[in-house]
């Protein structure tokens, strides 16, 4: 009886031996040739090699030999919400800015959960990374803290720690709920609802809220606060249908704190069968949807790009000085108005 078998093949990585035996050289000069040591090879010898390591389909480890000379070409990215937006379009900012300089960026996501964050800032400083672009979910100040004074460069972005020595990067948050409030009252608004997720694990949170309860009194505007989780959309619904069914002759806005609040109170507001512009409506972020929407809803925009290439920047200057005791500095950027029938007044 015939007996068929089947053989398995296994495929296995061009070894840097596998090279130099091919090219009849040395192991020391395949390493070499993969170095910054190429011109010491003569040039029939890179001839050889380069010949070699094209016929075998090898390519060299760049991690391991970026390690073994002290820089992994990486850095490292934490992200509090990777499907917020504003996080996605700052990270593109960074990747641009980082492949530029001929660096790789490696991103982890946290969901907002502080022990997730603790345990990816473990992974990345395991990488060897070159520098950290934090967007911090809870208060990692003592992990961060260690990791600076290691001499890993950090950049905080768009949210500050108090007892971390790092750059921080982002908007002026309060001269942005200074222009919204303005224009809102310059398009006739008079009593304002401000819609935001919780502030107390976010500082842009805590200023943007902050500065809403000061403008309104300097204005002499009304205005309340709903500071709920998102997620909980009836209890939104309901706030903003009472803030709209109440007493009152002054026309009404809806100031929302972020891309996510936008979201919500569109929604909200659409459920409610409210007509934008007679009843206001402004959030911070630009979104691509927000034009979309009849007639169109008013933001602040973000310099995302702007902001993520900052950031880099800033952590390069951070490592190339090697100071632990120079000043950590605020970079703070600019919103723009976009205008457009949201708010019409």
């Amino acid at each position: 009886m015939r007996r068929d078998t089947m053989t398995t093949t296994t495929h296995q990585r061009t070894t840097i031996l596998e090279v130099a035996r091919e090219a009849g050289a040395s192991k020391t000069s395949v390493s070499r040739y993969f170095s910054d040591e190429r011109e010491r090879l003569s040039p029939s010898m890179q001839t050889r090699i380069a010949a070699a390591a094209r016929r075998l389909g090898y390519r060299p480890n760049q991690m391991a030999r970026s390690l073994k000379g002290g820089h992994s070409g990486l850095i490292g990215m934490l992200v509090a919400d990777i499907r917020n937006p504003f996080s996605v379009a700052v990270m593109h900012g960074v990747e641009q800015a980082c492949r530029e300089r001929g660096l790789s960026l490696m991103v982890c996501n946290t969901d907002n959960d502080p022990a997730q964050e603790r345990e990816h800032l473990a992974l990345l400083a395991s990488y060897q990374v070159e520098g950290l672009v934090i967007n911090a979910a809870g208060s990692p100040d003592r992990e961060l803290q260690a990791l600076v004074e290691e001499g890993i460069p950090l950049v905080l972005l768009d949210r500050e720690l108090s007892d971390v020595g790092a750059e921080v990067v982002g908007l002026d948050n309060a001269r942005a709920i200074d222009l919204a409030l303005d224009h809102l009252q310059a398009q006739g608004y008079g009593d304002l609802l401000y819609l935001s997720e919780p502030p107390e694990q976010a500082s842009p949170r805590q200023v943007r809220l902050t500065r809403f309860l000061q403008g309104v009194a300097a204005l002499g505007l009304a205005g309340e606060v709903h500071c709920q989780p998102l997620m909980e959309r009836d209890a939104l619904q309901r706030a903003i249908g009472d803030f709209l069914a109440r007493p009152g002759t002054l026309p009404r806005a809806l100031l929302c704190a972020n891309g996510n609040a936008t979201l919500a109170a569109t929604r909200a507001l659409q459920a409610l069968g409210a007509r934008l512009g007679e009843t206001g409506l402004m959030g911070i972020d630009e979104l691509d949807w927000c034009e979309l929407v009849t007639p169109g809803i008013t933001t602040l925009a973000q310099p995302t790009a702007a902001i993520g290439r900052a950031a880099v920047a800033c952590l390069m200057r951070r490592r190339e000085a090697d100071d632990r005791t120079t000043p950590a500095r605020r970079v703070h950027f600019q919103a723009s108005l976009i205008p457009r029938g949201s708010t019409r007044g």
